[in-house]
């Protein structure tokens, strides 16, 4: 199976935000941005596994701005890290401003994506190499990530947690 990097899976979706997809402040939902980037982190994952894949958890989500009716919006969502059946798909939206078109961020994301065959079982997906600073430092973070949520959910010890533990060491 051959390493695959960042930029194979990279998926970025553009669309404008409506008045059925806004709340009463006239600003998109947060399930709708959700599922917006529930489907860009799905490419991304189908992108690098060529496989089936299901969402496993969302890891992360931060509401940074809320994105008003008529916002042209983009997700960018991309695998950065793989392991044996999973891959962290990160994602990043970026809102258009209306009038002058600059862009700036207002959310991200990290969701966790399994690779299933056809009866739903893992498999092996393709390791994954970073090209750029950016993608290596969220390479890197995603082992500490996996390693804090095993910790918290009882499936690794403390102690064995060595990248998350080396935060706190030196």
């Amino acid at each position: 199976m051959r390493t695959k990097t960042p930029s194979e899976s990279r998926t970025i979706m553009t669309d404008m935000v409506l008045p059925s997809e806004t709340n009463p402040l006239n600003n998109l939902f947060g399930g709708e941005l959700l599922a917006r980037m529930d489907r860009a982190a799905s490419i991304a994952a189908r992108r690098h596994s060529r496989r089936i894949t299901v969402t496993a958890s969302v890891n992360h989500v931060a509401f940074n701005r809320s994105v008003p009716l008529g916002s042209v919006v983009t997700v960018e969502a991309t695998v950065s890290r793989a392991f044996n059946s999973s891959m962290e798909i990160y994602i990043d939206v970026w809102m258009e401003d209306r009038i002058s078109g600059e862009k700036v961020k207002a959310n991200e994301a990290i969701y966790t994506f399994v690779a299933v065959d056809e009866t739903g079982t893992p498999t092996e997906v393709p390791k994954l190499k970073p090209e750029t600073e950016l993608e290596q430092q969220r390479y890197d973070a995603a082992l500490r990530r996996k390693q804090l949520s095993l910790v918290l959910a009882g499936k690794m010890k403390p102690n064995d947690a060595t990248e998350l533990k080396a935060l706190f060491t030196k």
